[in-house]
């Protein structure tokens, strides 16, 4: 099965093969993928292994991975013929509220309201289980609200800062 994968504004068409194989916009990968919990999996992919957190999130997938948050939006080939023809693809506008992933303490956030973002740019640096997370803007935009501050700590899904 095919689906379109943004990452940071990045697109990336991904096959699901018979055997388990994936073809990334169309390079063959061999991936070894297993689930060890709820949202936890480890991926074998070119000889590393990592581990994952995976969770649905406003209709976003969020992916944790060596200490980094990827958001990204996955249509399946139905889904993207659907958006096409309804116009769903525009650029995303609007607010976006940057959630913390888990709990934690806010080591820095390094950003302020009114301020100018890009997409990727770092807005706050959360620590958990002695692993610091950035977390990143999804796309360009400006700071709203600045809802915490470095040595906070955190509830997961804590609304941090709001993007326009």
């Amino acid at each position: 099965m095919k689906y379109q994968t943004t990452i940071n504004n990045k697109k990336y068409e991904i096959d699901i093969q018979k055997d388990g194989s994936l073809v990334v916009n169309g390079t063959l990968r061999k991936v070894d993928f297993q689930a060890l919990g709820p949202s936890m999996y480890t991926i074998l992919a070119e000889g590393l292994s990592h581990e994952l957190t995976i969770e649905e999130r406003d209709g976003n997938v969020e992916v944790l991975m060596r200490g980094k948050l990827y958001t990204s939006k996955v249509m399946d080939e139905r889904a993207l013929i659907m958006a096409q023809r309804t116009g769903g693809l525009a650029a995303d506008s609007g607010l976006i509220q940057i959630k913390a992933p888990m709990p934690g303490l806010i080591v820095t956030v390094k950003v302020e309201p009114g301020q100018e973002v890009k997409a990727g740019q770092t807005i706050v640096i959360l620590e958990s289980m002695k692993m610091q997370n950035e977390l990143k803007s999804p796309r360009d935009g400006v700071i709203g609200q600045v809802n915490v501050s470095g040595g906070q700590t955190v509830e997961q899904n804590k609304v941090l800062v709001t993007i326009t």
